[in-house]
């Protein structure tokens, strides 16, 4: 295969976001419906004037209603977070919700106490499916790759090439070569000629990462490649590699079989 790094760089993509990118609503509900029960016991706390009155009249019906109060300063399950409480010493948060007296004082020291009262809340329910789409916005790095993974698996599929995801090294005896780690593959597939390993990732943004992982396949393909009938394929996009240029292009030159969106029809071609 003739390669050309700058035709290369210059096929790569700005963005593989589609609109089901940004949100995955089916998550969010989901972490919403665990603690709905909850929540709406809570509920009872807004328009309280007196939040004391109120925590401990909860709290005589059921106290574990508020074990969930951390999400609604958007801290979901980590209850093992240290925190200053109002004495300076370090506690976890999660014994701010053993007492009616720690309840309150985390209300009133987050501030939750005045939205209560005042009610600028109308439903906590409603309100944590708010904070739940807000830190699902983290997810999204993970979510780009996928997307790349379910670009690659289409691409596949339409051509009618089979393939297996998520291999695992230790499938293959052969690859004893990678030492005792084991390595998971997005993509393997198997022709009359090869056992292809293949890696799949798209970056839209820049950062050391980029780096590390055009170190570690530098590293990696030529421990695959030395094992007869075995090649690894890397695919990769996105125009993120700019700000990792140098290295990328090392990579490029190491490995025999590197893709992007554009040039993967190549490689297409020669599993057909």
């Amino acid at each position: 295969m003739n390669k050309n790094f700058n035709l290369f760089m210059s096929q790569l993509q700005e963005t593989n976001q589609t609109l089901d990118f940004f949100c995955d609503f089916d998550k969010i509900s989901a972490n919403v419906a665990d603690v709905e029960i909850s929540l709406n016991s809570l509920n009872y706390l807004i328009g309280k004037e007196n939040i004391e009155k109120a925590v401990e009249e909860l709290w005589s019906r059921d106290p574990s209603v508020f074990e969930v109060l951390g999400i609604l300063i958007a801290v979901r399950d980590d209850g093992n977070k240290p925190v200053v409480d109002k004495n300076g010493t370090i506690v976890l948060l999660k014994s701010f919700f053993e007492s009616k007296k720690k309840v309150v004082e985390f209300l009133k020291g987050t501030g939750l106490s005045e939205i209560f009262e005042s009610r600028r809340i109308k439903n906590l329910v409603d309100y944590v499916f708010g904070i739940e789409t807000g830190l699902d916005t983290n997810a999204r790095k993970n979510r780009s790759g996928h997307i790349m993974e379910n670009t690659v698996a289409r691409l596949f599929r339409v051509n009618g090439i089979r393939f297996r995801q998520e291999v695992y090294s230790s499938e293959f005896p052969e690859l004893s070569v990678l030492g005792t780690d084991e390595k998971r593959f997005d993509f393997y597939i198997k022709t009359s000629e090869k056992k292809y390993l293949i890696e799949v990732n798209f970056y839209s943004g820049g950062g050391s990462k980029l780096n590390e992982v055009a170190r570690a396949y530098t590293e990696l393909a030529p421990k695959v490649n030395s094992v007869k009938g075995f090649e690894f394929v890397w695919i990769t996009d996105g125009i993120g590699w700019k700000s990792a240029r140098n290295k990328l292009e090392e990579a490029y030159n190491t490995i025999p079989s590197v893709y992007n969106l554009t040039s993967i029809e190549s490689f297409v071609k020669l599993l057909k």
